[in-house]
């Protein structure tokens, strides 16, 4: 991946913190890692915990940024998601987010937040 894509994948996420914190939830981890795959935001309300993953692109040309959210990607975030839970021992109910981050002019951000976008049904 070039350092130009990896540079607007974390801007893109930034961006989405700050969207997540402006709804009042709570960040607990960036870029969780774990053997099975990766979690970009992981945040927290009193009620759950909110498993994020965030897909920036700078156009739509191949489709919006969370149709290339794919079965394949889903079942990755889910088993992070898994491993996370087993670890810290939270009893809150899991949720599974997209946020779709295009960039626009004057370093703005348009966002489209899919909360539930997916779940552990089918998997």
């Amino acid at each position: 991946m070039t350092q130009e894509r990896l540079s607007l994948g974390a801007w893109g996420e930034d961006q989405a913190a700050l969207h997540l914190q402006r709804q009042g939830l709570k960040i607990v981890a960036r870029n969780f890692m774990t053997p099975v795959g990766e979690v970009d935001i992981i945040c927290r309300s009193r009620k759950e915990i909110i498993f994020v993953e965030v897909k920036t692109r700078r156009t739509n040309a191949y489709g919006t940024p969370a149709e290339a959210v794919g079965l394949r990607k889903q079942r990755q975030v889910i088993r992070a998601a898994q491993w996370y839970l087993a670890a810290n021992k939270i009893s809150l109910q899991p949720r599974f987010d997209v946020i779709s981050v295009m960039p626009e002019d004057a370093g703005r951000a348009r966002l489209e937040h899919l909360p539930a976008a997916f779940g552990l049904s089918g998997f």
